[in-house]
């Protein structure tokens, strides 16, 4: 009886393994769904449509780009998790993939377990503005102002968890000093506050600033991570004036639901790396200020993890909650 079992267990999982390369080899018949949990427009989806345009090319098959906005991303992110795991619906994932598990109590699914990284497409950093007319001339200027009046500034973002609120939150915790936050329903509203002198200071994609800034109205203080932006080659890193554990980015990667198989996951992975080694695709992103980072999914698995850890004990000690 034992032999027989065994056979027929043997057996069983050669037809799975038989399956699952014949899956591999058909991959992809049919167009590809990709979730962006944003409107049309902004830069997740701006990202998105670059890269799987050249996706779409290698793979032979369509992307269509599947806009799911509302809930700080999680209407997108439940609607994936619950998908078929066959590798033809995929979800844009960025900043608050890593973020709201620790924001939310509600949710009905897990970042951490429900999806399967695909790759990570890239970053970009974020820069601290404040209005061109403010008393801080410097990041320091800034950072002794808060430390001396306690909880007396402002600082605007897109909303509770964003990549602007998950940023000045870093930088508080390196400048040892406390800031109000005021979050808004988008970025756009922020920036008009900061213009109009209700805040104090933001930390922001600089894709959405530098027109301010070349135009005055808005000053930079520093760039947020290690290597610069070339929106702003003469701007100084956080690091380089004395926070050398600051760094803090806008990313976006490409997930799939839990359970899809391995063969699709590297054949999807692959068509990523095709295309941000594409000579168009990586000129598209530094004009975004971004820089593409191919990588396999155990890389982004990593990055994931790490992220997610780091930013839960960022909003446990900041006691952040959005519902």
């Amino acid at each position: 009886m034992k032999t027989l079992l065994s056979r027929t267990a043997i057996l069983l999982m050669g037809s799975v393994l038989a399956m699952g390369s014949a899956l591999a080899s058909d991959f992809p018949d049919k167009p590809i769904n990709i979730v962006v949990p944003y409107s049309p427009g902004g830069g997740v989806d701006i990202v998105t449509r670059l890269v799987t345009k050249k996706m779409a090319q290698e793979l032979g098959q369509p992307m269509i780009v599947d806009n799911r906005p509302g809930a700080a991303t999680n209407i997108g992110m439940a609607y994936v998790a619950r998908a078929k795991p066959d590798g033809y619906t995929l979800y844009t994932a960025s900043n608050t993939f890593t973020t709201n598990k620790a924001l939310y109590s509600d949710l009905t699914f897990d970042p951490a377990t429900d999806f399967t990284p695909v790759g990570k497409i890239g970053e970009a950093p974020l820069v601290v503005v404040v209005k061109a007319d403010s008393k801080f001339k410097t990041l320091k200027d800034l950072v002794t102002y808060g430390q001396q009046h306690k909880g007396a500034l402002t600082f605007g973002t897109a909303g509770v968890g964003s990549s602007g609120h998950m940023a000045s939150e870093l930088l508080l915790r390196a400048g040892h000093f406390q800031a109000l936050h005021v979050p808004y329903k988008g970025g756009a509203p922020a920036i008009t506050d900061l213009l109009g002198g209700r805040l104090d200071f933001m930390s922001i994609n600089p894709l959405e600033v530098v027109s301010h800034i070349q135009a005055g109205t808005l000053r930079a203080l520093a760039v947020l991570n290690e290597k610069g932006t070339p929106l702003l080659p003469d701007l100084k890193t956080a690091q380089a004036l004395g926070y050398p554990d600051l760094n803090a980015t806008v990313w976006w990667g490409i997930v799939t639901p839990s359970g899809t198989p391995e063969a699709v996951v590297t054949r999807l992975n692959q068509a990523l790396n095709t295309a941000l080694d594409d000579k168009e695709v990586k000129d598209s992103l530094a004009r975004l200020g971004a820089s593409p980072l191919p990588g396999t999914p155990v890389a982004f698995k990593n990055f994931l993890h790490k992220e997610t850890s780091e930013l839960a004990a960022v909003i446990k000690a900041a006691n952040i909650k959005a519902n």
